[in-house]
C-alpha cells in the first residue's frame, strides 16, 4: 500500500494518487462554488462528498478534523480542506483541496468587484440573497445532528455541547479556548477517572 494513503479502515477507500488529485480538486471546487455562505455552511456538503459518497475518510476522523480546523487561525473553509487533503495525500493532496476550495471564491469576488455597482442594484439579486440567508442557517445546523453520533454524544456527556454553545454564543468565549479546555478535560477524565474508556 502506498505510504501516502490514510490508515486503513473498513469504511474508507484509497484512491490512486493520479486519480485522487484531479477528483479532489473538482470535488472541492464544486463545494466552494455552490456553498453560499462559506465557512460552517460547507460542513454538511463536505461531509456528504468526502465521508458519505467518496468514503475518503471515516466520519469520526472528519469530526476530529473539524475541531482542529476550528482551533487553527485562518479561514475555516481553507483549514478544513487543507486538513482533509493532507490526511489523504499529504502536501500534494492539501494543495489540490485548498486550491479547489479557494478558486471559486476568488473568481466570484473578482467578478463582483469588477461589476459591483451594477450587480448590487439589480432587484432580483437582493431578493435572491434574502432567500439564501435562512437556508444557510439550516446548512450549518444539519451537521450538528448528523455528526453527534460520531462524536459519541450521550446522556452522560450531552451537557458538554450545551455548555460549549452557551460559552461561545452568550458569553463570547473564544472557541479556541473552549476546545483547549474540552481537550484538557477529556485528558484528565481518561487519565484519572475512567482510564479504560
Amino acid at each position: 500500500m502506498d505510504k501516502d494513503n490514510i490508515s486503513s479502515t473498513p469504511n474508507t477507500q484509497h484512491p490512486t494518487p493520479k486519480g485522487f488529485y484531479w477528483d479532489a480538486f473538482k470535488t472541492f471546487f464544486k463545494i466552494g462554488a455552490f456553498t453560499l455562505g462559506g465557512g460552517y455552511a460547507m460542513i454538511s456538503i463536505i461531509q456528504n462528498e468526502v465521508v458519505v459518497k467518496k468514503k475518503w475518510i471515516p466520519e469520526d476522523q472528519f469530526v476530529d478534523l473539524i475541531a482542529v480546523a476550528q482551533s487553527c487561525p485562518g479561514v475555516f473553509a481553507a483549514n478544513i480542506s487543507i486538513f482533509i487533503g493532507y490526511k489523504i495525500r499529504k502536501t500534494p493532496g492539501a494543495l489540490c483541496t485548498c486550491l479547489g476550495t479557494a478558486l471559486p471564491s476568488f473568481l466570484i469576488i473578482l467578478f463582483i468587484a469588477l461589476f459591483f455597482h451594477q450587480f448590487m442594484d439589480i432587484p432580483w439579486v437582493a431578493a435572491m440573497f434574502r432567500g439564501i440567508r435562512p437556508a444557510v442557517v439550516a446548512l450549518i445546523a444539519v451537521p450538528t445532528f448528523t455528526l453527534a453520533k460520531s462524536a459519541k454524544i450521550s446522556l452522560a456527556n450531552c451537557w458538554i455541547p450545551i455548555v460549549t454553545a452557551i460559552a461561545i454564543w452568550l458569553l463570547g468565549v473564544n472557541p479556541v479556548y473552549v476546545i483547549i479546555a474540552a481537550g484538557l478535560g477529556g485528558f484528565l477524565y481518561g487519565k484519572f477517572i475512567k482510564p479504560t474508556e
